[in-house]
């Protein structure tokens, strides 16, 4: 079965640094040699010939607007009569900051088509970093229709790696429907250079077509749980000229000092999480720029970072222990989508059996406050009451998630989102707080529809295969290499690997599934094609409400209109 070999890697030494300490590294002298130098204006003259410019050092700025405008024009061009709107500096003031950020919906429902419709609407669009390789290697064998994902590779400032990655995967005209999807090489601790060179690409792809024609803001979203991709892919943003690093999932404290360790061009390393670990040992995996690019490493713009968090004491930790500068925060409460973060405590289920939160789950505003950093609320908040709501509270703006992904730019697959917006127009949309469907241990979000992973049937007919193997565990065997396991995957396999049954036990293949609802399903030899699985916050429930009368869909513009228009107002 693919990804169940041990991984082939000892425990670093003692010597190597732990993440925390990347803050306290003495400073080094930023390699500006002659040749190092050309590589950056290489980038950017490219970047700027595609008419893109990708290096955005103004982070989280709010990009000004026509007077009376809620979205740029079409194609990033000024309004008639007017100029374009110029890049302002970043400022710590709350006025200053998008009263909006779009939340990075993986896999692929937060795709570049959104980030960039929201961007052009002045608020922050963010795509979704999550399994970004496996889709870009997906829409090229799909023949990539539109040239969008070819257009973006031309402009990678490292030609020959972008070929290569051409080479391996397109598909002129698109596989056949009924045929499988080549695959991949699976994450790994130690990644072959056709697994880096995918990862950093699909990034850059994702991210330069998410700010191709604009000058708005673009963020990419990861999680803290998925670790293996981590580092290719962030510098993959980076090349691209991400503004914003967003992560939540966990408690990302070697993000920042990663981040700032990239835009010098040096080398980086992560520390993996693994069970078993012995006290002293350090499991980590590497990323060095310059030999990813066979030179000197391009010198980039280190984006802001926002941690996803729940609570002022993980915020608090963020603000203490992490690496580098955390530059603000989005907390999110238990109705948003997605992946939630567990109960504090241990109480039981509801009657429905969902996790149940309580008063010790809300955050205290004033914390936040004190924190000096900008912060946005997330979950539930998609109404003009909750953007005032935010704002009055000290917060920054607020993310949303739900009302974006059933948009027409998102990439959730139309028929089925077409569906659900009908179901929700009738009352009939419902989400389930599922504590065991994710094989990360994270209560998750799942719509209930008749034909995908959350009907008992559908899940229970699907043969179990564990083949995109992002959300394993990594834990420590006997010789003191790593093993890779899941508890979605064959029960016998997870047993065999020192697991246990139980763990196994309702759980769903969010890999799979979330790349199915986005139409990049695989078929399987027996020609079944894998089912999908749709997660969404508590608003699904009313999501048709952005609805114009008479209409069957609605546009990421409509969204921000209806949140804005109470503010623009005020």
């Amino acid at each position: 079965m693919a990804g169940s070999r041990a991984e082939d890697q000892r425990p670093a030494a003692s010597t190597v640094a732990r993440d925390e300490d990347f803050k306290s590294m003495p400073p080094e002298g930023v390699d500006q040699d002659f040749l190092g130098v050309l590589l950056v204006l290489r980038h950017q003259l490219w970047a700027f010939v595609m008419g893109h410019l990708s290096v955005n050092p103004e982070g989280l700025v709010h990009q000004t607007l026509a007077p009376g405008a809620i979205c740029g024009a079409p194609g990033g061009a000024a309004h008639k009569g007017e100029a374009k709107p110029t890049p302002q500096p970043y400022y710590d003031w709350v006025e200053s900051l998008p009263k909006i950020i779009q939340g990075g919906m993986g896999a692929g429902v937060s795709e570049w088509r959104l980030a960039n419709a929201v961007a052009r609407c002045g608020q922050l669009g963010v795509v979704a970093g999550t399994a970004l390789d496996v889709i870009l290697a997906r829409r090229l064998q799909m023949g990539d229709p539109e040239g969008h994902t070819r257009r973006a590779l031309a402009a990678f400032p490292f030609p020959e790696i972008a070929k290569r990655v051409l080479d391996r995967y397109f598909v002129e005209g698109g596989k056949a429907v009924d045929k499988a999807f080549k695959s991949k090489p699976s994450p790994s601790a130690t990644p072959s250079r056709a697994l880096n060179e995918l990862t950093v690409t699909a990034n850059f792809v994702e991210v330069f077509l998410a700010k191709e024609g604009h000058t708005g803001l673009v963020g990419v979203n990861y999680l803290e749980k998925i670790q293996l991709p981590t580092l290719p892919s962030i510098f993959g943003a980076m090349l691209a000229g991400v503004g914003t690093v967003c992560m939540g999932a966990g408690i990302p404290l070697a993000i920042p000092g990663i981040l700032d360790r990239l835009a010098e061009g040096k080398k980086v390393e992560l520390r993996l999480d693994i069970s078993g670990a012995l006290p002293g040992e350090t499991f980590v995996t590497h990323f060095d720029p310059a030999d990813f690019v066979g030179g000197p490493a391009p010198i980039l713009t280190r984006p802001k970072f926002l941690a996803i968090v729940s609570t002022g004491i993980v915020a608090n930790v963020m603000i203490k222990k992490a690496s580098g500068k955390v530059d603000g925060f989005v907390i999110e409460a238990a109705t948003a989508g997605g992946h939630n973060a567990p109960p504090r405590g241990k109480g039981p289920l509801s009657e429905e059996g969902e996790p149940v939160y309580g008063p010790r789950d809300l955050p205290k505003f004033e914390e936040f406050r004190n924190f000096g950093l900008p912060f946005w609320l997330a979950g539930s908040r998609a109404t003009p009451d909750q953007l005032q709501d935010a704002l009055q509270h000290g917060a920054a703006g607020i993310q949303v998630g739900t009302a974006f992904a059933f948009s027409e730019e998102s990439g959730m697959n139309p028929e089925w989102k077409a569906k659900i917006i009908q179901m929700s127009k009738k009352g009939e949309a419902r989400v389930f707080t599922d504590p065991i469907a994710s094989p990360t241990g994270f209560p998750f979000k799942v719509i209930q529809l008749e034909g995908t992973l959350s009907h008992p049937d559908t899940n229970n007919k699907r043969r179990r295969v564990c083949d995109l193997n992002y959300l394993r565990h990594g834990y420590r065997l006997e010789d003191g290499t790593i093993g890779w396991r899941c508890p979605s995957e064959p029960v016998d396999d997870y047993i065999r690997k020192g697991g246990k049954e139980e763990d196994t036990v309702g759980r769903k293949c969010i890999c799979n599934g979330l790349l199915s609802n986005i139409s990049l399903p695989q078929v399987r030899k027996d020609g079944v094609t894998e089912p999908a699985i749709f997660t969404s916050g508590d608003d699904v429930a009313t999501v048709a409400r952005f609805l114009a009368p008479g209409a069957t869909s609605y546009k990421a513009a409509d969204v921000i209109e209806r949140l804005m228009g109470a503010v623009a107002q005020a």
